[in-house]
Formats: structure tokens, C-alpha cells, sequence
């Protein structure tokens, strides 16, 4: 099997998860058989699983979605040494330590973030320079129309932080006082899907204020 298709859909899957065989197939420009192939050594790898969905007519659909082994191929910032430092500073100057941390880290991101909205006035111009910040970040982050409200969603397919976040919940807290920052006034944010509660990724629906 080839090790560079199998590492594009396992890409595919941590941006578009959950996905069938054949729209994996169609978006990598591989036939249906092959992607049947990559998933299924996938699936003995334990990178990828599957479900089989039961429709109102024809057979069950097959969608595949990555598992934690799966999440863990993507970089996590050397996470192992970050929770021992993350241990290390709480040992020796407790939790006003961390948040002394936390608070520095978005006070840094703080300036970089604004130097990357300078000068954009629309949300969506706002919200695209925010995703394009943090992709180059590592979080895999996209902006989408929200359908349900005319705002927007900003999605972030991977948390390049995902230890340090899961050791301090503090670090996501911080991340949504910097967003509500750099967006400005005027603007609602709240998170409708969280990694570290569960969901697939981190979404953040995002409009302007009533």
C-alpha cells in the first residue's frame, strides 16, 4: 500500500470526518476499490474505524472516521514534554503559576493575532485572517457559512496544543478571551463543539451581536 495515499486520507478524514469509501475515493482522486484497500489496512493499523449507517432504502452506508491511535499521528507540540513542564511550574508556584502562564501566552498570541486582522473590517475577512493564523499554527482551521444563523463557523480540525489543553482547561478558556479580542466589539461567539468534551473537533459559531 502506498504509505503516501494512506497518509492523505488519513488528512482527509481529520478535516472531513466521518466519510464514505467513495467520497474519500473522489476527493484523493483514487478509484473506490483502492480507498477500500488503504482503509481496510488502516483499519488493522488501528488508525481508522468504521460504522455502518442505516438509511431509509438500500444497503447500510459505511463511513469512516479516525480513532484516538488516528488523532495521535498529527503533531501534538511535543506534548509529553509540555505536560511535564505544565507539572513542573504547578509544583513549584501552584495554580497562579499556570495562570500566570496562560495569561502571558494569550497576551503574545494577543499581538500576533492582531497584527493579522490589522486592517479587516468585515467579519468574514476578520474570521478567514484568524483561521489562516492558526492553521499556520497547526490547527487545521477553516471558515464556513453557518446556514442556521447567517453568521459564520470557524472550524479547527486539530488542536496543536490538545496535551497542554487536556492537562489545563485553562488554555480554552484563554483561547475564546483572545477570539472575542481580536474580533472586536459587536460580535457573538460561542463554541458549539469541543475536542476535549468529546466532539470531533473545536467549532466556533460566530455572528454579529443582536
Amino acid at each position: 500500500m502506498s504509505d503516501r495515499t494512506k497518509t492523505r486520507l488519513l488528512n482527509a478524514l481529520k478535516t472531513a470526518s466521518p466519510q464514505t469509501a467513495a467520497n474519500l475515493a473522489k476527493r484523493e482522486g483514487v478509484t473506490s476499490v483502492a480507498a477500500r484497500q488503504h482503509l481496510d489496512s488502516l483499519l488493522s493499523e488501528g488508525l481508522v474505524d468504521f460504522e455502518d449507517i442505516k438509511g431509509e432504502v438500500g444497503r447500510p452506508k459505511r463511513v469512516w472516521s479516525l480513532t484516538a491511535q488516528g488523532h495521535a499521528r498529527f503533531p501534538d507540540n511535543h506534548s509529553g514534554l509540555i505536560v511535564g513542564l505544565l507539572d513542573g511550574l504547578k509544583s513549584l508556584y501552584g495554580e497562579e503559576g499556570i495562570e500566570r502562564l496562560i495569561a502571558h501566552r494569550e497576551a503574545d498570541s494577543l499581538q500576533t493575532y492582531s497584527k493579522a486582522l490589522d486592517g479587516k473590517v468585515a467579519l468574514k475577512d476578520k474570521l478567514q485572517a484568524l483561521a489562516d493564523v492558526r492553521s499556520s499554527e497547526g490547527y487545521m482551521a477553516s471558515v464556513e457559512q453557518d446556514a442556521d444563523t447567517g453568521g459564520y463557523l470557524l472550524i479547527e480540525n486539530h488542536c496543536s496544543i490538545c496535551a497542554a489543553a487536556t492537562a489545563c482547561q485553562g488554555f480554552c478558556r484563554s483561547e475564546m478571551s483572545l477570539f472575542r479580542q481580536v474580533l472586536g466589539e459587536g460580535i457573538d461567539l460561542t463554541r458549539v463543539e469541543h475536542l476535549l468534551s468529546g466532539g470531533r473537533r473545536c467549532v466556533y459559531r460566530v455572528k454579529q451581536a443582536a
